[in-house]
This record gives structure tokens, C-alpha cells and sequence, in this order.
């Protein structure tokens, strides 16, 4: 009796760690949390691989990663966060992955179409949601396009800093900000606000989302092979469709 239970003892350890090793442990920054989502799910239609995403604003991960976090993939939106973790990452598993560009919305009830992103001057807009400027990349962006358009100065006043994109479009959906700065693929998941003005790329700052696999990870080799389900052409079809240009991988490089 003591070894048969001893024996499924040992069985279920071994599955147990089976599974543990099967997972593959995705950082990403908020503005993937769609497009990932649905991505997971194709991917564990085709791999043993069990996908748990870890979704926020890339600074936080980075932090994350940077305090011991086991991550196995990391997907940051922009490179400063990425290089924030340098000694982390498997050399030569670093590649640019998708492109974006920066967009503003506004609630539904103000029917508003802008002509530039000078209409931010309007008194009609008193609070402009964004990333922190100092840390979320989308905030960062965003400070750069202002600052190199003039209009940073003036409009600081109006800003209200949050703590990543996603919560800049909430903070427009729920009426607390009467505008935001965000990218053109959260435009998409707005339920209550709309696209004012897309910020056209050349006028933009170039936004790109690095990912790359971390030494300090359970899974490497399972994050080697989703790197290149991200990078393949059924992956790079959803990413197309969820708004996002492709920065590298077989469909060459491209803008949304």
C-alpha cells in the first residue's frame, strides 16, 4: 500500500511539473491585452504550451522583471523599458515586433472631430488623460509628440497622469478626462469614446514593441516557440486586424 502511494505521490509531482513546464509566462504591455488574448487562445489550439499572460504598463513589468519576476517572454512598447533589462535577456533573442501610432479620443457624447492636436487648446478640454510622461510609454510618446508640435508647455496644466494607457481610455470612458492620448489600437476596444484625431506617423514619434526571452525565465524554449507564432503569418494576420503595423518577422515591416 505505502508503495502505491507513494507511486502516485511520484506520478502526480511529475505531472504537476510536466504542466509548471508546459507554461509559458508572456510580460506584456497593456495595449496587447486584446489582441494577446485572442492570440492565446489560437496558440493553445496548436501547442502543449499553456499561455499565462502577466498584462500593464511596460515600466511596471520592467520593474517586475528587474525585482526577480520568472518571466519567460517579454513584450514592452517601447525600447527604453526593454533596455531597462538588458542583463536579462537571452542574447539574440531580441527582435521589434509591432508598430503603433499615437491617436486622441474623446467621450461619445462630444461628437468632436479635430483638425490637429492643437484643438486640445480648447476650453472645452480641461482634463487630457495620458500615460505618466515620466515612465508609460504611451505617456512618454506622447510628451514627445506635444513637445515637438509646441504645445507641451501650454498644455501641461490640462494633463492628468495615469498609470498606463488603458486607464488613460478609461478615464475618457468614464468622464473623468474630457480627452486622452493613446494608441490607434485602443481606439478598438473603446466602448465609450471615439476617435478624435490619428496622429499621422510621419508627425509621431516611431513606436515600436520589442519582445524578447529572459534567462530568468521556467520556459525559454516554450518562449522561443511563441516568439515565433508571434512572428508567423497567421499571428501577424491578427495583429494586422487588431490595428497594429509589423515591425519585423515574414511580413516585412510595415505602419498601422
Amino acid at each position: 500500500m505505502r508503495s502505491l502511494l507513494l507511486a502516485l505521490i511520484l506520478a502526480t509531482s511529475a505531472a504537476s511539473a510536466s504542466a509548471q513546464q508546459r507554461e509559458v509566462l508572456v510580460s506584456a504591455a497593456s495595449s496587447l491585452t486584446d489582441v494577446l488574448q485572442q492570440l492565446a487562445v489560437l496558440y493553445g489550439q496548436r501547442s502543449s504550451d499553456r499561455l499565462v499572460l502577466n498584462l500593464a504598463a511596460s515600466n511596471t513589468l520592467a520593474r517586475q522583471v528587474a525585482a526577480g519576476a520568472r518571466v519567460d517572454l517579454f513584450v514592452s512598447a517601447d525600447d527604453a523599458q526593454m533596455d531597462a533589462v538588458a542583463a536579462d535577456l537571452i542574447p539574440g533573442t531580441r527582435v521589434d515586433l509591432l508598430m503603433n501610432q499615437l491617436a486622441i479620443v474623446v467621450p461619445d457624447d462630444r461628437p468632436a472631430r479635430f483638425t490637429s492636436a492643437r484643438d486640445l487648446l480648447g476650453s472645452g478640454i480641461r482634463r487630457i488623460a495620458m500615460g505618466d510622461p515620466a515612465a508609460v510609454p504611451a505617456g512618454v510618446y506622447a510628451r514627445t509628440y506635444l513637445q515637438k508640435a509646441g504645445l507641451w508647455e501650454t498644455l501641461q496644466p490640462k494633463i492628468v497622469p495615469v498609470g498606463s494607457v488603458r486607464l488613460a481610455l478609461a478615464a475618457v470612458e468614464s468622464g473623468a478626462a474630457d480627452a486622452a492620448l493613446v494608441y490607434m489600437t485602443d481606439v478598438a476596444t473603446a466602448s465609450r469614446a471615439h476617435l478624435a484625431y490619428a496622429v499621422p506617423a510621419a508627425e509621431g514619434p516611431r513606436i515600436v514593441y520589442p519582445a524578447a526571452v529572459l534567462r530568468t525565465g521556467r520556459n525559454p524554449e516554450g518562449a522561443r516557440r511563441l516568439l515565433a507564432f508571434l512572428r508567423s503569418a497567421e499571428a501577424v494576420a491578427v495583429f494586422r486586424r487588431a490595428g497594429f503595423g509589423i515591425a519585423g518577422g515574414p511580413a516585412g515591416q510595415g505602419t498601422p
